[in-house]
């Protein structure tokens, strides 16, 4: 068959209906209704560009290419209106059971955290007023008492995370001057932002001291010079050095830094405000408890173990928070209106200490019994044998979940799981259809199967993750007769 003409080439392309036309089309102008004017043109213009770059594709010897096909058009026209109308954060399902998963957004907020960040979102505050004078004021004292009360601390200060936290604590108390930490706390918090890093951004010069494994009191003694602003210690919440090791308890440090007039600074990273080992889990110190040993300042994040929003908060004492509080950094790093109503309303509820393991989704999740994650498995597995019948094996089984977002690392959470195996094709594909579903499902692979666990699922979710199910292409294949 001899190549296509110029001539037929052209009136191929002047064939192509215009941006106007299709906007008339039917299909379209119901389109309109549902998505933005601007993604129905966009969507509109490259599928014009896809059926013009198709006649134009160069090809030595081919027959001529179909018309355009209106329906096929449309049903192009419509999932690129769809796609571009979609925003680019999206909210997910986490059957992953990894409580704090920071690639997942880690901590919801509580039902009045939600509420609280609507009031923010919808109308002005008092951010920086005082209603009672008409005058300026700061936004930290909206969390300053409850924070000093709730932790037992004189000071308190909140940034916008933990990293700027110990960037701001360290840069006001000991800038130009070194600071002294174990050589096995020089941990890297995620993101590739180590404390290094941290200490060099700070204008602080980082002084090792001990090994990765044993870090004694000699140690920190013998490093002390008229050049020491600092004495750190970071709580290792992400990682555990086990077996032959030895470190320097709070209480030595805190005597050292007295005995020299030195500051004791604690990032505690994850930062808890409860007991976990109340509820069956291993002890973690409480933000309460480290400020109990005399140390002047620790830092801690809100949207882990506390189940906030993202926040680096500063508890201590009040002569470096007032300090900090002065730097210019403070400005750089301040917390806007929306963290901090959220942190709040967070934060009231920790005055119920009964209450708070139920409201804040966190410690509600992180808490959730073997039993009840059976429960609900059984529910979700019987709603998917429902919907798949014999095209679809499904199952529940023992697993475990994790706290994630560094803490708790050596814990395991007891779990159900309902493990899928579709007919006809892979867990992997399953896993990838999952993820480019709407909404989007984030899920595990384990022992060639996909895994739901259902830790980490909302109650709310549920029907949805159904739904997904139901309208998976994959799912639809699986049902069909080979």
């Amino acid at each position: 068959m001899k190549p296509e003409s110029s001539k037929a080439i052209n009136q191929r392309l002047r064939a192509i209906p215009a941006v106007g036309e299709i906007l008339g089309w039917s299909v379209v102008v119901s389109l309109l209704d549902t998505f933005p004017r601007w993604a129905v043109v966009q969507a509109i213009q490259e599928t014009l560009d896809r059926e013009r770059s198709r006649i134009l594709e160069p090809r030595s010897d081919r027959a001529e290419p179909p018309a355009p096909d209106r329906s096929s058009m449309e049903r192009l026209i419509r999932e690129r209106a769809r796609a571009l109308a979609r925003p680019s954060l999206r909210r997910v399902i986490n059957a992953t059971g990894v409580v704090l998963h920071t690639n997942l957004g880690r901590a919801l907020l509580s039902r009045e955290g939600v509420d609280a960040l609507k009031d923010a979102a919808c109308g002005y505050t008092d951010l920086e007023m005082d209603l009672s004078t008409g005058r300026r004021s700061s936004r930290y004292i909206h969390i300053r008492s409850l924070l000093c009360e709730i932790c037992c601390a004189e000071g308190a200060l909140v940034v916008n995370n933990n990293a700027g936290a110990v960037l701001l604590a360290l840069n006001t108390i000991a800038q130009g001057m070194e600071v002294i930490v174990s050589r096995g706390e020089l941990v890297e918090i995620g993101g590739s932002f180590r404390i290094p890093d941290i200490m060099r951004a700070s204008g602080c010069r980082l002084v090792e001291v001990g090994t990765t494994n044993k870090t004694r009191p000699v140690d920190y003694r013998t490093a002390v010079t008229d050049r020491t602003g600092l004495l750190l210690k970071v709580h290792p919440s992400n990682y555990r050095i086990i077996g032959f090791t030895e470190e320097t308890g709070l209480e030595e440090l805190v005597s050292l830094g007295t005995e020299h007039g030195i500051p004791m600074m604690v990032d505690l990273g994850s930062g808890s405000l409860v007991d976990f080992s109340s509820r069956g889990l291993s002890h973690e110190p409480t933000v309460e408890e480290v400020l109990k040993t005399g140390a002047d300042i620790v830092t801690f994040s809100g949207d882990k173990l506390l189940g906030g929003p993202q926040a680096g908060i500063i508890v201590g004492k009040t002569s470096f928070i007032e300090r900090m509080e002065r730097n210019p950094l403070t400005r750089a790093l301040r917390i806007d209106k929306f963290s901090l109503s959220a942190l709040e309303s967070t934060l009231r509820l920790y005055k119920d200490k009964e209450a708070v393991w139920e409201k804040v989704p966190t410690l509600r999740m992180i808490t959730i019994s073997s039993s009840e994650c059976k429960k609900r498995a059984l529910s979700l597995a019987r709603r998917l044998r429902r919907i798949a019948g014999s095209m679809f094996k499904c199952e529940i089984r023992e697993g475990v979940s994790r706290v994630g977002g560094g803490a708790f690392p050596l814990e395991d959470l007891p779990t159900y799981l309902v493990s899928v195996r579709p007919a006809g094709v892979s867990p992997e594909q399953l896993y990838g259809e999952l993820l480019a579903s709407d909404p989007p499902v984030v899920s595990r692979l384990e022992d060639d199967a996909l895994v739901l666990d259902v830790r980490t699922i909302q109650e709310n979710e549920y029907r949805q993750l159904i739904e997904v199910f139901q309208q998976l292409p994959l799912f639809s294949h699986a049902k069909q007769p080979a």
